[in-house]
């Protein structure tokens, strides 16, 4: 059976243990608005409740209440977008599992409508798991999802609309003929195999579909072949697979352009100079490969080959797993969507009566180079904007914090142009801070004085700044490039015991010579930090509880430690009003 959220969430909570506990910092110096700082790190025995609603997000997805985790089959039909998920509708821990069900016009206000698919056929009646959509010939949807059967075999199964005239496909029925895939072969795992992804058309018109499995003890996706959608033959050889490790979930398949943001419609003909990124999460975290689609061989064939798998590329070097895509036709883009669980306790989780949220839909497109995707805050969420902050042409020498006022710092949208003075004064890059990224962020952190860094933002502060986390931007120069270090570093978010706190931290490759500045934007949504450096580049979504949110006062500061200064070209920030998401039922 899968490894549970649950299971997952305890992995997560014991590595705290074993992470870097310090007593004291120092942030602060002279310049602009400059203050000095210590941070005491102790338990405060004032704490609030866990249970206050200031915890709840404002603006990003999540139910009512109790347990959510993968988005399923996000998709645009007919002028509704549909956001599908894992939910319990019977409490805040994970079990009891059904897709929940919810529509919108703008992907940022959300009307909550009854679970579209149970578990209550041999089919699926031990587990209704993830799954895709996707629109077939004759605007016909259909989702095809992984249930656990009467045996607790993981197989595919496919729902059709009842009524496809309803605006919002409210009801799903399930064929006869379901499961349409069942674990069999050799070499294959019948309770490793699932999670199958949006169907695209090869160039012999049938549809394909992949399927996150273990084979013969290694992680593949397996490749399988339809007329009609309904009858599935496997293929001989998986659309690709790794001996680096022996499971991938939630695997997603698509093609994207280099240097153009606009979406690819796997329905359609793939235009020539396209890429494919085949995407998996793994290691409680989503990566993916960018390469080629091997038509003759009907083979993913990726660009890069990295055998260890600390090094492949990721989505989101934060608290971001499961993330599913979809192509939206209204606006020609791709947008992708992810899971992001609590980091306290379960009993906390309990106690709340509710437990996840989705982040931020992004779009997600290739970098001009073809190495890299990036990903933004979908357009929408721009329209949550209130109370327009700006400043221009500020500089931040070493120890300076600039307070950003006159906006809710508990609920806001920050942009950053940072411009660097000195590009020479880069300290030299080491490789081997790539295989763990976290540990670097840690040792290096805000408080340690580097020549191009850190500078960034610090962002739910109390008063004394016993709490406050920091998002911030380090330079290094290797042989033939710099190397930027983006970290979110949670360990001093908050005085409350039992929480997961950690420094979370990406690299990414920069042309300073070219680009001069680095921007970093950053959505704050009470127990949500959202940030994406280099313009997309690198993504940290993180959780924080910080029991200065529940008292209603923080700050946010933009600060420079590093020995060069640094200027801010360009600083605008944002109060965001509450979306409606899920307050009504339809």
């Amino acid at each position: 059976m899968r490894k549970t959220p649950e299971e997952v969430k305890r992995e997560d909570l014991e590595k705290k243990n074993v992470r870097e506990r310090r007593k004291t910092e120092t942030l602060g110096g002279n310049g602009v608005e400059a203050t000095q700082r210590v941070f005491l790190y102790p338990q405060s025995p004032k704490v609030s409740s866990i249970v206050s609603k200031g915890y709840r997000t404002g603006y990003h997805f999540q139910p009512p209440k109790n347990w959510i985790n993968d988005p399923n089959g996000p998709m645009y039909y007919n002028g509704i977008y549909h956001e599908f998920y894992q939910y319990n509708p019977n409490g805040s821990v994970w079990g009891n599992i059904v897709w929940g069900h919810s529509v919108s016009t703008d992907l940022i206000n959300w009307i909550r409508l009854e679970p579209a698919i149970e578990g209550n056929t041999p089919s699926d009646i031990n587990g209704c798991w993830t799954g895709s959509a996707t629109i077939l010939t004759g605007d016909q949807p259909v989702i095809i999802y992984t249930g656990a059967d009467t045996e607790k075999r993981q197989v595919q199964n496919i729902v059709l609309p009842k009524n496809r005239s309803d605006p919002y496909l409210r009801e799903w029925t399930k064929p006869k003929n379901n499961p349409l895939i069942e674990p069999v072969g050799p070499g294959l795992n019948s309770n490793q195999f699932r999670d199958p992804t949006t169907g695209w058309i090869g160039p012999d018109g049938l549809w394909r579909i992949a399927v996150g499995a273990e084979l013969n003890g290694y992680s593949a996706a397996l490749l399988y072949k339809s007329k009609d959608f309904m009858q599935w033959t496997r293929v001989d050889h998986p659309l690709y697979s790794s001996n680096a490790s022996n499971m991938w979930e939630c695997p997603d398949f698509f093609a994207v352009l280099p240097g153009k943001n606009n979406g690819l419609d796997l329905s359609a003909a793939i235009p020539n100079g396209a890429k494919h990124v085949l995407k998996m999460s793994l290691d409680s975290c989503d990566k993916y490969m960018i390469g080629v689609y091997d038509l003759k061989h009907d083979m993913f064939v990726p660009d890069t080959v990295l055998d260890d798998r600390r090094l492949w590329l990721r989505i989101d070097y934060g608290n971001y797993y499961a993330s599913k895509s979809f192509f939206d036709s209204k606006k020609g883009r791709r947008i992708i969507w992810g899971w992001t669980n609590e980091t306290d306790s379960t009993s906390d989780d309990v106690a709340k009566g509710w437990a996840g949220i989705h982040a931020i839909p992004r779009t997600i497109w290739l970098d001009g180079d073809g190495k890299r995707l990036l990903q933004w805050p979908i357009e929408e969420v721009e329209s949550l904007r209130r109370n327009e902050v700006s400043h221009q042409g500020l500089e931040l020498k070493k120890g300076d914090l600039f307070e950003i006022k006159g906006t809710d710092t508990l609920q806001a949208d920050v942009e950053i142009d940072f411009e660097l003075t000195s590009i020479d004064a880069a300290d030299p890059f080491d490789p081997s801070w790539l295989l763990d990224t976290e540990k670097h962020c840690r040792e290096a952190d805000a408080s340690v004085h580097g020549g191009l860094g850190p500078f960034g933002l610090v962002v739910l502060a109390s008063d004394n700044m016993d709490e406050h986390t920091t998002v911030h931007f380090r330079v290094y120069k290797s042989e033939q490039k710099y190397m930027v270090l983006l970290c979110s570093d949670l360990r001093r978010s908050s005085l409350r015991p039992g929480l997961y706190t950690p420094s979370y931290g990406g690299f990414f490759e920069y042309d300073l010579e070219k680009e001069k500045k680095i921007s970093l934007r950053t959505l704050i949504d009470r127990s949500a930090v959202e940030s994406f450096g280099g313009g997309g580049r690198a993504c940290i979504m993180a959780r924080v509880y910080p029991a200065a949110v529940v008292d209603g006062a923080t700050h946010m500061y933009a600060f420079n430690n590093g020995s060069s200064t640094v200027k801010v070209s360009q600083l605008k920030a944002w109060s965001m009003t509450r979306a409606q998401v899920n307050v009504r039922k339809g």
